[in-house]
């Protein structure tokens, strides 16, 4: 009697569980799939005629003074341009200051970049077309890519933000971490720029190969706020102060990839 009771509880466990672990791995491979390259998108690194230069953000940890400050406030800080100036800072609060009491502020700071959403443009701007004409052909004819102009291509901020450096290198960071692409806010194609993979155009066709930049749109918001180190005798702590949100997105192209569209006429 006991085992049944055991194994009828484990079935009404699993019935209420399975669906929601089902969900959680459809929801995971829906997230990873977002950001897959498609098969239409090819990595142009090594033919690019312009050697774009890897924007590798430099990830600054903290100092263990920063690390005790960032510990010591409720509101969560990213900002590396903050925590690298709060690395640089030496405070040394007497030993004897007993009943000392100061204040320093440090300024207006962008905090931290907190993402609502990602999502990628393959054909975020167009930046070639090639033709084969074939109306007079018999045979099929092959088309493949050829960049017949330099072009460079930009990303930016959707709307105006105070330090908008400092918060693009933290919009960048994010999508970094969570798309695995390689990001730039410029790339470009250099002129005679070519790909092998071909297109055919049958007799009696007009060929068309289009190709656009891609790009990432990152969404979120930039927690904002006045930074004080506090120093009360011995202690030392970092306060912050009219803490603000605000929202914002940008556009940010995938470097040294292309997506092509082929047409027929």
């Amino acid at each position: 009697m006991k085992n049944n009771y055991i194994i009828a509880l484990i079935i009404f466990l699993l019935a209420i569980y399975s669906p929601i672990i089902v969900l959680a791995k459809e929801k995971g491979e829906k997230e990873k799939n977002d950001y897959e390259i498609p098969s239409h998108v090819l990595d142009i690194a090594k033919e690019n005629t312009y050697p774009n230069s890897n924007e590798d953000e430099e990830v600054i940890e903290p100092s263990k003074l920063t690390q005790e400050l960032m510990d010591s406030t409720d509101v969560k800080i990213s900002n590396p341009n903050l925590i690298k100036m709060l690395n640089e800072s030496t405070i040394n609060p007497s030993p004897i200051g007993i009943g000392y009491r100061g204040m320093v502020f440090l300024g207006r700071w962008p905090l931290h970049y907190e993402s609502d959403d990602t999502n990628i443009n393959w054909e975020y701007q167009k930046i070639n077309v090639n033709e084969l004409n074939n109306m007079g052909g018999t045979d099929n004819q092959k088309l493949s890519f050829n960049q017949q102009a330099q072009k460079e291509v930009k990303g930016a901020l959707t709307n105006k933000i105070n330090n908008p450096n400092d918060v693009k290198q933290m919009m960048i960071m994010t999508s970094k971490q969570k798309t695995k692409l390689p990001l730039s806010y410029t790339t470009t194609i250099g002129a005679g720029t070519k790909k092998t993979n071909s297109y055919g155009v049958p007799p009696e066709k007009y060929g068309y190969l289009h190709a656009f930049a891609p790009a990432v749109n990152e969404k979120g918001k930039v927690t904002f706020g006045e930074v004080y180190i506090e120093l009360k005798g011995t202690k030392k702590s970092l306060v912050i102060k009219n803490v603000t949100k605000q929202g914002i997105g940008a556009w940010i192209p995938i470097q040294d990839h292309v997506s092509f569209s082929f047409e027929l006429k």
